[in-house]
């Protein structure tokens, strides 16, 4: 895997942008599920869709989810939703979007609930 994760507990982690070719790597670190913040076409047609990801994320025997959040508008919904995912999703679980950073901001507010 060509990126680095960011570990935030046992449980959750975050992650720059992932690939469809990242998700065996990602299983194969322990992780057992995956969420993607990023929206689709965000960075442009180079970024991996999010459906070619969670096609290899399956494969690989990962739990995966969209949520694509907007980067610099993240509502309550958002973070009831990443919350709700993260209670119902098994762990450890790593997300990603651009840099990380949003998932991080996601996490932050979704435990101060």
């Amino acid at each position: 895997m060509s990126v680095s994760i960011n570990s935030l507990t046992d449980s959750f982690a975050v992650a720059p942008q992932l690939s469809p070719e990242d998700m065996q790597a990602v299983a194969d670190a322990g992780f057992k599920s995956v969420i993607i913040n990023r929206p689709d076409h965000e960075g442009g047609p180079q970024q991996p869709t999010s459906g070619d990801v969670m096609a290899a994320a399956r494969a690989a025997g990962l739990v995966i989810e969209y949520q694509p959040v907007v980067s610099g508008a993240m509502t309550p919904q958002d973070v009831l939703r990443f919350a709700e995912l993260l209670k119902q999703m098994p762990a450890p679980v790593l997300a990603y979007c651009r840099s990380g950073t949003r998932c991080s901001h996601l996490f932050q507010a979704a435990n101060a609930l």
